[in-house]
């Protein structure tokens, strides 16, 4: 499982022109998921993101986590995170997992992250999103489950 996760200050994901999913200070997450994960990866990776203490406290160091500032979450599918670019030019997604499956623990992963914090938005799996944000710093980092 992979997930992008980027600071920002506003975020938001618009499907056929209306806006799915918005949210104000806190993370956008884009979120890859492999073939072979399951719940207890989710698990594994979901208390990493939520603990990260990537927001600046009052000495300007980034020492609070997501709970700490109120931050708020908006959770988007990114199938593409296990592209393979090694041979040729068109990357290849086998690793990816298969929809059913990446489906579900999308949701799940949804709905633990509401278990935690307060305000959770979502993009669609497998629609044609856009995705406005403004990274805050930019800020940016990439959790994988098989480096955890």
């Amino acid at each position: 499982m992979r997930f992008v996760i980027q600071r920002v200050t506003s975020s938001s994901v618009t499907i056929n022109g209306e806006i799915k999913g918005k949210i104000g200070k806190g993370f956008m997450v884009l979120i890859g998921v492999g073939e072979g994960d399951t719940e207890e990866t989710a698990n594994k990776i979901i208390r990493k993101m939520i603990n990260l203490r990537l927001f600046e406290d009052e000495n300007g160091k980034t020492n609070l986590a997501l709970k700490d500032v109120g931050g708020e979450l908006l959770l988007i599918s990114q199938f593409t995170l296990y592209a393979d670019c090694k041979k040729g030019n068109r990357p290849s997604f086998v690793k990816a997992g298969a929809p059913d499956m990446a489906k579900a623990l999308y949701e799940y992963i949804i709905d633990k992250c509401k278990e935690e914090i307060g305000v959770v938005e979502t993009g669609e799996f497998g629609a044609d999103m856009k995705v406005a944000l403004v990274n805050d710093g930019p800020f940016t980092v990439v959790l994988d489950s098989d480096e955890l």
